[in-house]
This record gives C-alpha cells, sequence and structure tokens, in this order.
C-alpha cells in the first residue's frame, strides 16, 4: 500500500516495470495499492486495532510513516539491495526502532551554466559550495559582465519558501523554526540582502527556473528538481546540477524521502523483506528513476544512472544526500500553510523591498511561527526536531 505512485501512468509503470519482474524471479506474487494519506492511515491503524492485515508493506512519506510508528515492525534486520547513507538510514529510526527503510528521495539543488565556470572564486569547489563562494561568484559576474546571473525563484507560484525554510535557515541558524529570530538569523537576512544586488530582477516573476536557465537570462539558478529537469534534458551539455551551498551551520537541504516499512500485522514478513531489498537494489532504484522521476537512495545506483538529463541530475541530487556537513530536513507537516506565508513575507521585506532586518518584526513572526505547531499539536520538522 503506497502513498507514491498515485497517478495512473506511475502506477501502472510500478506493477508492470517494478513488480511483475520481483514475481517472476522469487514466486511471490505483489499487488499495488494506492492511497490517498487519510485512508493510508485509517487502514493501518484499523490493521493495527484489529491485531492482523492484509497490508505486508507500506511505502509512504517520511511524515506519512512517522505518525503511526507504533503499528510499524522495526525493519533494522532488514539488509538493503544497496548502500544507504547512514544520515539518511537514521531518518528511519524513530521511537528507538527503524520503522522504514528509504527508497527515493527528490530534493531542491543548484543547477550551474558552464559559462559560469570562468567566473569561479578561487579555491571554490563547485561541489562543496558555500554562501560566501556563492556571493562572490555571482558578484564576479556581475563585475565581469554587468548582468545579474543567479536566479532564485520567488514569483507567485514558486517554492521560494522551501528555499527559506529548508536551505537558508538550517546553514545559518542550523534550525527551521527554533532560531527564526535569532542573531544568526539575522545575519542570514543582513547576507541575503548583500546577495540579492546580484540576483535577475525577473526573479519575483519566475515560479521555475527551467525557463530563465534555457534563455540564460540565469547561469545560476536553485530549485526543486523537476523544476530544472526541463532545461537539463533539453541541453545535457550545458549544464552540472550540484549540491546547494553550505552556511555556517551546515549544508542544509530538503529530503523529500519516501520509505519502506512493514507493519506489524503484516501477513508475510519474510516476503516483505525480500520486497524491500529487491527495490533498494541500484537496478531497480534507476528503473524507478526513469518512470517516476523520484531520485534512488541507494549510493550505487547514480552511477548505474544511463548517460543524459537524470544522471546529471542525479549525480547532484547523490552529491548533495551525501555531504560531510549535510544537515537533512522536512518539508512541515501537520501545520497549516500560513507557516509558508511567514517565511516568505519576512523574505519580502527584508530582501525584495530591501527593509532594514527588524528583530522586532523577526520577533513576532517566530511567535506566530511556534503557536502555529503549538495549536496544531505538530512536531517541529528535522533538524529541529532531531
Amino acid at each position: 500500500m503506497s502513498t507514491q505512485f498515485t497517478p495512473i501512468a506511475e502506477g501502472e509503470f510500478v506493477r508492470n516495470q517494478i513488480l511483475a519482474p520481483f514475481a517472476e524471479e522469487t514466486g511471490i506474487s505483489v499487488d499495488l495499492l494506492t492511497a490517498e494519506y487519510a485512508e493510508f492511515t485509517s487502514r493501518i491503524e484499523a490493521e493495527y486495532e484489529a491485531g492482523s492485515g492484509e497490508i505486508a508493506v507500506l511505502c509512504g512519506l517520511h511524515g506519512h510513516l512517522a505518525s503511526f510508528a507504533y503499528a510499524l515492525a522495526d525493519v533494522s534486520g532488514v539488509t538493503p539491495g544497496g548502500t544507504i547513507n547512514p544520515t539518511l538510514m537514521a531518518k528511519g529510526q524513530i521511537g528507538g526502532k527503524q520503522v522504514y527503510i528509504p527508497l527515493m528521495q527528490a530534493t531542491y539543488l543548484m543547477v550551474l551554466n558552464k559559462k559560469a565556470l570562468d567566473y569561479l572564486p578561487e579555491g571554490a569547489d563547485i561541489w562543496a559550495l558555500t554562501y560566501d563562494d556563492l556571493l562572490q561568484w555571482a558578484k564576479n559576474i556581475y563585475e565581469a559582465t554587468g548582468e545579474q546571473k543567479l536566479g532564485i525563484p520567488a514569483g507567485p507560484k514558486s517554492l521560494l519558501h522551501r528555499f527559506i525554510h529548508g536551505y537558508l535557515y538550517p546553514s545559518f541558524t542550523g534550525y527551521q523554526v527554533l532560531a527564526f529570530d535569532s542573531a544568526a538569523a539575522v545575519d542570514m537576512w543582513n547576507y541575503m540582502q548583500e546577495l540579492w544586488q546580484y540576483v535577475n530582477p525577473a526573479a519575483p516573476t519566475w515560479d521555475a527556473m527551467d525557463t530563465p536557465l534555457l534563455s540564460e537570462e540565469v547561469w545560476i539558478a536553485w530549485d526543486h528538481t523537476s523544476r530544472v529537469k526541463e532545461a537539463i534534458v533539453q541541453r545535457p551539455n550545458d549544464f552540472i546540477a550540484v549540491p546547494s551551498p553550505a552556511g555556517p551551520a551546515g549544508r542544509g537541504f530538503i529530503s523529500v524521502l519516501a520509505g519502506l516499512a512493514i507493519p506489524k500485522t503484516s501477513p508475510d514478513p519474510e516476503a516483505a523483506a525480500k520486497l524491500i531489498q529487491y527495490l533498494t537494489t541500484p537496478e531497480v532504484q534507476v528503473k524507478i528513476l526513469q518512470g517516476t522521476g523520484f531520485f534512488p537512495a541507494v549510493a550505487e545506483a547514480a552511477g548505474a544512472v544511463p548517460a543524459g538529463a537524470l544522471q546529471i541530475l542525479a549525480k547532484g541530487v547523490s552529491a548533495q544526500a551525501a555531504s560531510p556537513d549535510a544537515i537533512v530536513c522536512f518539508i512541515p507537516g501537520g501545520i497549516p500553510d500560513e507557516y509558508k506565508k511567514i517565511y516568505k513575507d519576512t523574505f519580502y521585506k527584508f530582501v525584495i523591498q530591501g527593509e532594514p532586518v527588524d528583530l522586532e518584526f523577526l520577533r513576532e513572526q517566530a511567535t506566530r511561527l511556534r503557536e502555529l505547531y503549538i495549536e496544531a499539536g505538530a512536531p517541529y520538522p528535522a533538524p529541529d526536531g532531531k
């Protein structure tokens, strides 16, 4: 049972190209039952309360599985089919047990036009950039060309809020929520004011970065993998996907992480373990990427991705996930969407409008943000609720 692969084409791909070969190979028949989160949760809770069930394996996002960890078996004895980064594997440890094995991930990262490499600051490494490097790089390009070639999507339907809460805040403060109005946050907003001088002025109109990359209005861009993919598909020889930068606290980035779990009421835990092992082999991980756009969780899969756009993106995703200074962040769950507005309003005030960084305003925003979690009884997202 899965909250993923709900589009009809994805579901058919998984049934025919992923699960059918497993059944042929092992003699274990598997059917894919997709469900929205509410149905997914109620079904598992009902089977848990009944003490028996029909669902053998679960596939869901971290937040989906964490909410009923009590109903899930410890899968620490299940050996994945490939190597999973320990930081990533640790995200499946909830309540003192391994409740899921990471299956696949999506994320947000940087995409570079190779023309930008001529202006890379001395000593900077594109695979381990810092925010200071990014500032100097954008400045170098501007001073040499007179153009603002850095792109951050800040349009009305952009994912700007993800950049703020999952990238900037953890990289500069170590947290998404708990240090919203800290001294480190003030430094971060001052940094962004300086960086914004070199961001293309059309950024507040852009919802995705693939078109500005293709038009070369920008040479350096940050966005979700799905929103830069088209640029790389069309011109794979011109672009490189690399990890997002690191700040004083580390390299903060969002992992949209889906995992595999076994309910305590699974009718066949042994067969379930075999399926998990199969789904985490490099070959199957590459198939999942090709058919669904979700990136591998196992290290060996990155090198097995066929040449072209997906390999370029997969290399960037894998490098980011394996960063030694990684601060893995999850998207907040269980709270109203008002939290997005809090982050974006603060960005618009200080960065786009360029108003002085106002600690009193930051404190008001921080108070309201924390209230959202308290009112909803929701846990703070990683890294805050480690």
